[in-house]
């Protein structure tokens, strides 16, 4: 079976600047949990913006289940580090907003919005306005967003990086729930190794100057995962090994190394 997502030396510059991105070779399997981590500059966001289409890349050739990522824009949602939440509409009218652009009829749009809102408990909150939200409200309200299209493909630029660490490991598992019961295959961008471990199948390390693989880490942890994973000697000493790996990298940042 052909992999779901293909990188075949790829390369990312942009103008006559250097390399962003230099010789990335990746193969993911349907289902998996990826997420990506390294030091600033070292091309995590743009490998995302290349899977969705947002830019090209300049040499090599990537695939989304069989297809090129414009090809495959529908088969995929992306989440960004900021909820991006229009003001003036209502959690359910927000959610609506991308099925609203692909012509769903006002009916479909409602039933899909209800759906997500629900696997991201803010059914209640459904006619509030992002304002009247806290931090991790409004991001579960970008996730679910993101979800009304059903998804086969999840691209998450670094969601919880600006939320305090409870809220942050209440939405990663969270997520992982959500995932086990949609079976989506997931690209998460962080900075924090230790939500890296939490969430992975695998990890991949990137280098920078320019962003390549440098190694990848396979986390053989069961699932489900729950708040209980984490004080287990066995998450504890993965956490230690990325963080050492990452730390071995120059101008790296690592931010929440630790559980």
């Amino acid at each position: 079976m052909s992999p779901f997502v293909e990188f075949q030396h790829v390369t990312k510059r942009y103008g006559e600047g250097p390399a962003i991105l230099a010789d990335v070779c990746l193969q993911v399997e349907r289902g998996e949990f990826v997420s990506f981590i390294g030091p600033s500059g070292c091309g995590k966001s743009t490998l995302l913006k290349l899977v969705a289409g947002l830019s090209p890349a300049t040499t090599g050739s990537l695939t989304v289940d069989g297809l090129s990522p414009d090809a495959a824009a529908e088969e995929l949602a992306f989440v960004f580090q900021e909820p991006t939440l229009l003001p003036w509409l209502t959690v359910e009218r927000n959610v609506e907003v991308p099925l609203r652009l692909r012509g769903e009829s006002p009916e479909r749009r409602r039933e899909r919005a209800r759906k997500a809102l629900a696997l991201v408990g803010l059914s209640e909150r459904a006619e509030y306005y992002p304002r009247q939200l806290s931090g991790g409200q409004r991001m579960r309200v970008s996730i679910a967003r993101a979800l009304s299209l059903t998804p086969k493909l999840l691209l998450l630029d670094e969601p919880f990086g600006a939320l305090d660490e409870m809220t942050r490991d209440r939405l990663n598992e969270e997520l992982l729930a959500i995932r086990a019961e949609q079976g989506w295959t997931a690209f998460f961008v962080t900075h924090a190794v230790a939500e890296a471990v939490f969430l992975s199948h695998r990890i991949i390390l990137l280098a920078a100057n320019p962003g390549r693989i440098h190694r990848e880490i396979r986390v053989d942890l069961p699932y489900p995962r729950t708040a209980e994973t984490r004080q287990t000697p066995a998450f504890q000493a993965l956490v230690a090994a990325v963080s050492r790996e990452l730390r071995a990298l120059p101008n790296t940042v690592t931010a929440a190394a630790t559980p």
